[in-house]
């Protein structure tokens, strides 16, 4: 555990806190050892405390985004996969305890047992050291994945951008029409166009009509950029 508190730079006042974190139920329930307690409560804790410091930064961050865009954001940052992700940065799996029959069974490289235990010790972080003790972390092993987000396309959302931005100009929803498909049902190629108050405003094409609709929003959402730029200089 000693080695375990180094990586995550912080050494526990109550280790007991942690082993408890690094309980998985199998192990708790095994044997003789069925009166030990189980990282469950930590853990329900611990996604508590998660959720409030990613949202305390995605409010701090994101002023003006709308609530619907900050959850979005956050269900990028906080899910089974994005914990999995840290936890193999932490190589958390090797300290969980688990059951001889869940080691077998490949438990320490399962997804939703590396996710739960890390929530569980961030729960152990908070109850150790308050707030101080683990923001810290999810700053560092969290948050930190928001530039990877911001960077990547295929993390966007371009028809919630632009229903967004529409509904914050009060011009209502943009209307996709399908005017095109070309190719056999197995490789089909959709266009789409996306309009705004009848006027057309971009255009996709993609594999499917979804993929579509995300391109027109994302040429879309250029066009507008480029004409509040056009209409910027002209006032100036």
């Amino acid at each position: 555990m000693a080695e375990f508190q180094d990586k995550i730079q912080h050494q526990f006042a109550n280790v007991e806190l942690l082993r408890v974190a690094l309980t998985h139920r199998s192990f708790a329930r095994s044997g003789e050892k069925d009166w030990l307690p189980s990282n469950e409560r930590l853990e329900f804790l611990g996604d508590s405390i998660l959720g409030m410091v990613v949202s305390e930064f995605l409010y701090n961050k994101f002023p003006t985004k709308s609530e619907g865009g900050l959850t979005k954001l956050k269900s990028l940052l906080v899910n089974e996969t994005a914990l999995f992700r840290v936890s193999e940065a932490l190589d958390l799996g090797r300290y969980i305890l688990l059951s001889p029959e869940e080691e077998r069974a490949g438990g320490r490289t399962r997804v939703s047992i590396n996710a739960d235990t890390l929530e569980a010790v961030f729960g152990a972080l908070y109850l150790d050291g308050g707030l101080g003790a683990v923001r810290p972390i999810i700053g560092r092993y969290v948050i930190s994945q928001m530039e990877k987000i911001e960077a990547d396309d295929s993390f966007r959302n371009y028809k919630g951008e632009l229903l967004e931005l529409m509904q914050g100009r009060g011009e209502g929803m943009p209307r996709y029409e399908v005017i095109e498909e070309r190719g056999p049902d197995h490789e089909k190629t959709f266009t789409v166009v996306v309009f705004t108050n009848g006027r057309k405003i971009g255009t996709g094409l993609g594999p499917s009509k979804k993929d579509a609709e995300q391109e027109a929003a994302a040429e879309a959402l250029r066009t507008l950029q480029v004409e509040k730029e056009q209409s910027n200089e002209a006032a100036t």
